[in-house]
């Protein structure tokens, strides 16, 4: 019998670049790499509603093949996969099941599907992001939660790696799947009301990132705002990252959703020693610290955004003083540190 069984996004086959995927393919590999491939099995969930119908099947692989069964759902697939393998549970004695939580997003969510709260509470662990989701989740009566922070398997640079900018026009960028809730428009209306209060090029946006699959349209209305200083890159593969952000002034994170976990792109610029000036999400706290690692702003606070920029036009040393921070920061976020809680847990049972 095997020690872990995972059953995750992977997306076996396709080149898959969102969060889900990422997240649970770094635990995954990282498991492998303790344990060895023998001791861990990898069942893909990848295909959503489609594949419901093996749903049943997997789970009972899962548990009949491993000791421990750890999951990485979504919102469709927690409502899936925990009733399933807490139920089928019982007819496989001894199984441990563990749920690794990616984004800040479960408390909220079980406000409105209560019936999940009882069968999350029998899991072994729950694994959160954030303090914030540890604390809403106690608050309900969980007693099995643990904060695991979102990690990533990146090559921090060396201090005397760093990249700095001392002249205009200063180059920023965005690092997140293409949406509408992850503020894209929001960065795109920045750049183009400073630099039109400015009355030259003080800034330029790159936009790095899939383009999520239901807002292809939006998105391509959107580029009719895009001004010559405004640029689609396209993805980049996970492993380029930090090659790829080093480059540049600093991340713009100017997320919608209140609920984020720890974003990876974070991460990443962090390991890139770029600064981040972000919309204060609800765990904004847990990965920014304020005005040494980066700079908040109100959610949804367009022209707080712009004020800031601007700003910084005459303070540049503001961002460049916070560099070396940002790669200190990212060491906290190397699986090592990250998954340590993970493995203490498998190791005890």
């Amino acid at each position: 019998m095997k020690k872990v069984c995972v059953l995750g996004h992977f997306g076996f086959g396709k080149d898959l670049l969102n969060g889900q995927t990422i997240k649970t393919k770094i635990v995954t590999d990282s498991i492998i790499s303790k344990y060895g491939s023998d001791d861990v099995e990898r069942i893909d969930t990848h295909g959503g509603i489609k594949n419901l119908f093996k749903a049943p099947f997997q789970s009972m692989k899962a548990l009949k093949n491993a000791r421990n069964v750890i999951i990485f759902p979504a919102y469709k697939g927690v409502r899936i996969y925990a009733p399933l393998l807490s139920a089928l549970r019982m007819f496989y004695k001894g199984r441990k099941l563990h749920y690794v939580v990616i984004g800040g997003w479960l408390p909220l969510f079980l406000e409105k599907h209560r019936s999940l709260v009882r069968v999350l509470k029998k899991f072994e662990c729950i694994y959160v992001e954030t303090n914030v989701m540890r604390e809403a989740l106690e608050s309900r009566g969980f007693e099995n939660v643990i904060v695991m922070r979102n990690c990533k398997a990146l090559s921090p640079l060396e201090p005397g790696d760093l990249v700095y900018s001392h002249g205009e026009p200063y180059k920023l960028c965005t690092f997140s799947r293409v949406m509408k809730e992850k503020g894209i428009e929001d960065a795109i209306k920045a750049v183009n009301e400073v630099n039109r209060r400015l009355e030259r090029t003080a800034y330029t946006l790159d936009i790095f990132g899939p383009v999520d699959a239901e807002q292809k349209e939006w998105f391509k209305e959107l580029k009719n705002d895009f001004t010559e200083c405004i640029h689609y890159g396209g993805m980049v593969p996970f492993d380029k990252s930090v090659e790829t952000l080093k480059r540049y002034f600093a991340l713009v994170f100017p997320t919608r959703f209140y609920t984020e976990g720890i974003p990876g792109t974070i991460i990443d610029a962090y390991a890139a020693g770029l600064p981040v000036i972000s919309a204060k999400w609800e765990s904004f706290f847990d990965i920014i610290d304020e005005n040494e690692t980066g700079i908040g702003y109100d959610l949804l606070d367009v022209e707080a955004l712009v004020e800031i920029l601007v700003d910084l036009i005459n303070n540049v040393e503001r961002i460049n003083a916070m560099k070396v921070k940002c790669v200190e920061r990212s060491k906290l976020f190397l699986p090592e540190e990250g998954l340590r809680v993970l493995f203490e847990k498998l190791e005890h049972i």
